[in-house]
């Protein structure tokens, strides 16, 4: 099992000493996901807290109706999981799919809380990891609620480019809450000078 990309990641935030990057030896396990393999489906709880090493997934719901709901991709170097879910250890809502094979590194709850008491720096990392996150979903509903639906998709491909060519469009428009033929008339309007 290679941690390395996830000690480099930590390390952005503070540095490691041998004990702590022992310990994110020990309570991270690897996870080896194919294509369309899910991780997570609605009424399950969601066990652990995972981070993308190597491809990509997608958290969705589906609404009554059937249509899909995209909220978060994930790509190396990213977490993703059901937050909610893995706290309050109650059925989650959400899918967490591969949208490519996947290498993923998962922490269980208790293993988390484990890391938390005995090496204080990972909850500060995981603090930031947080306030970052939150940061990040206020954003997308004040862009979601003030933004154009083309202003939201040039917003996408600047903040997300190494996503662009790895999800569908029809992905793409669910994640902007956009049709997918709405999205392809704004990418044509959007290529005519």
């Amino acid at each position: 099992m290679n941690v390395n990309p996830l000690i480099e990641y930590f390390e952005n935030f503070l540095p490691l000493d041998e004990e702590e990057v022992a310990a994110v030896n020990e309570f991270f396990k690897e996870r080896r996901i194919k294509r369309r393999q899910f991780i997570l489906q609605e009424g399950d709880v969601c066990r652990h807290n995972t981070f993308v090493v190597q491809g990509c997934l997608k958290m969705y719901m589906v609404d009554p109706n059937g249509k899909e709901h995209n909220l978060q991709f994930a790509v190396e170097n990213w977490w993703i999981g059901d937050i909610g879910s893995f706290h309050s250890e109650e059925p989650s809502k959400l899918y967490i799919e591969a949208v490519e094979e996947s290498i993923l590194l998962q922490i269980n709850k208790e293993d988390q809380w484990k890391l938390y008491v005995d090496f204080p720096k990972f909850n500060r990392i995981f603090r930031v990891l947080a306030e970052n996150a939150m940061v990040s979903l206020q954003n997308r509903v004040l862009q979601n609620i003030s933004s154009t639906a083309e202003e939201r998709y040039l917003h996408f491909l600047e903040k997300h480019p190494q996503l662009f060519n790895r999800i569908s469009n029809v992905q793409i428009a669910s994640f902007l809450g956009v049709t997918p033929e709405f999205l392809s008339t704004i990418r044509k309007k959007l290529v005519k000078p």
